[in-house]
């Protein structure tokens, strides 16, 4: 019963991970990637979870990196906090105010990522 409720409570914890709502998240995701796995890869439930979570883990380092590339010293610190505080709202206000086109920058991002990783999964099948 333990042991159950453990797993339970992991597979709980994993898919809050997975599909935890970034201030991004109506620009970038990876839903998408799920369906794509369904459609090239036999993969049990956990093994889906578990790519997923490679891939919003690698999104979210993405988004961020492409973000603070953008910004000045001043504006980083002002953008963590806001990030920490998980106000988006906030968050969206400075990253417009400072970063010509943001929304664009970080599609343009999210959908480079996802190619590679749909490029890699392409291999897997083949493999």
């Amino acid at each position: 019963m333990i042991q159950e409720t453990k797993f339970h409570l992991g597979q709980f914890l994993l898919y809050n991970r997975v599909m935890k709502k970034h201030f991004y998240h109506q620009h970038a995701n990876v839903e998408s990637l799920s369906l794509y796995l369904d459609e090239q890869l036999n993969l049990s439930r956990n093994e889906k979870k578990q790519l997923l979570l490679l891939a919003a883990d690698s999104l979210h380092h993405a988004v961020l990196d492409a973000v603070l590339s953008e910004l000045s010293e001043k504006d980083k610190k002002i953008f963590l906090e806001n990030l920490s505080s998980e106000d988006h709202n906030t968050t969206w206000k400075h990253l417009k105010e400072s970063i010509q086109n943001v929304e664009e920058k970080i599609k343009k991002t999210a959908e480079l990522l996802k190619k590679d990783l749909q490029k890699d999964i392409w291999e897997v099948k083949g493999k």
